[in-house]
Parts: C-alpha cells; sequence; structure tokens
C-alpha cells in the first residue's frame, strides 16, 4: 500500500529553532541506538513529573514518546516493480492444528514478493477467540541481515489467512539453503513475542 506524501503544515518556519531541532534528532538517533530500537513506554508516574517539571502537558508527552515507538513504520516502502518470474516452493509444515505454507516466490527487478499461507478447519464449537486467532497476532519473516522484510498486507477469510511480504534486495533465482524464518508477536511493534517461530527451508 503508496503512502501519500507527507505535506507541512504551514509555510512557516521559525530559523531560530534549527539548532534545537537539529539536537532533537540528534537524541531520537541516540535513543534508538540505545535502545537497539525497542525503546518501550515511559511508567505513568515518570510521564507525570516529566510533564510538571518541564510545564508540558501529559497527553501530549504521551503522544510523543507513542509516536517514538513506530519508527519503523515510516520506513520507505519498497514497491516491486517488473515482474520477471515465478520460483516454485511448494512447502509446508504443520503446528497445532495449522498449517503453513508457501507456494511460489514472485521475483521482481527491486525485490521478491512471499506469501505465507494458514489453513485450518473451523470447528463450529470452538470459542470464538480460538475462530480467529492468527489475524489478532502478527507474523514477522526474517531471512538474514542482508534481507529487509517488509509486512505488505494480510487478510483472510474462514479457515484461512496470508501475509504478504517484500524482501528487498531480491532473494536469488536460485534461494536454496535459504530458510524462512517466521515470529509470531502479540503486538505490531515486535515487542512481545508469543514463542512461536517457523522456518520453512528451501531446498
Amino acid at each position: 500500500m503508496k503512502r501519500k506524501p507527507f505535506e507541512p503544515p504551514t509555510d512557516y518556519y521559525d530559523e531560530h529553532l534549527i539548532n534545537i531541532d537539529e539536537q532533537l534528532c540528534s537524541l531520537v538517533k541516540q535513543r534508538l541506538d540505545i535502545s537497539n530500537n525497542n525503546p518501550g513506554f515511559p511508567p505513568d508516574e515518570v510521564i507525570t513529573n516529566w510533564a510538571t517539571k518541564y510545564n508540558l502537558y501529559e497527553a501530549f508527552l504521551s503522544s510523543l514518546f507513542g509516536s517514538l515507538r513506530i519508527h519503523d513504520f515510516f520506513k520507505p516502502r519498497i514497491e516491486p516493480n517488473v515482474f520477471r518470474k515465478y520460483i516454485s516452493v511448494l512447502k509446508s509444515i504443520e503446528k497445532d492444528d495449522y498449517v503453513y505454507s508457501v507456494t511460489v516466490i514472485r521475483q521482481y527487478e527491486n525485490a521478491s514478493v512471499i506469501q505465507l499461507h494458514i489453513d485450518w478447519v473451523e470447528a463450529e464449537d470452538l470459542p470464538r477467540d480460538l475462530h480467529h486467532h492468527h489475524p489478532h497476532n502478527t507474523l514477522e519473516l526474517f531471512i538474514g541481515e542482508q534481507y529487509d522484510c517488509q509486512t505488505d498486507r494480510a487478510g483472510g477469510s474462514t479457515g484461512h489467512y496470508t501475509y504478504n511480504y517484500i524482501v528487498s534486495p531480491p532473494l536469488p533465482d536460485d534461494p536454496s539453503n535459504i530458510d524462512l524464518v517466521f515470529k509470531e508477536y502479540s503486538d505490531h511493534f515486535k515487542e512481545k513475542p508469543t514463542g512461536l517461530e517457523l522456518v520453512i527451508e528451501i531446498e
């Protein structure tokens, strides 16, 4: 999904602030590095103390630190461009009554696209939360430090769910011995792993 470009709310900028704003950028970078991009969230009492100390609104500080948590959300999206070929994978694994499968990899000039399919049998007597277990969680793809894996979109219907991932740079046309590692999180910030990890080996 392509994001709309950000449009500044005003053409005005107080040039006296430029050094302070650059310091803010430097501190944000330092914060990301120290926290390994996983900062969590300051406790309520800390937010209250800072709001009092610096004469700021608590809701503003909460919004500020909330925005700092979603830094990766603003990462530029790779748009697959110029389709080249399909690579057949046809691999599946079964775990806890769910079948996870990757059938093909779509190769583009600038990226690869991988779909993870999840299938299960819907039982009428299952509690509602079990009927829709996976859509509530997030499965993230990891291949290796040299590959950036972005979750493009996800959706499904009764008994079936599909995740779409964009991988850049593109995988080699012969992806033998590459492992597709899927890790499940109960949140979208990858801070709360559920412990579920799936490995689909491409041979």
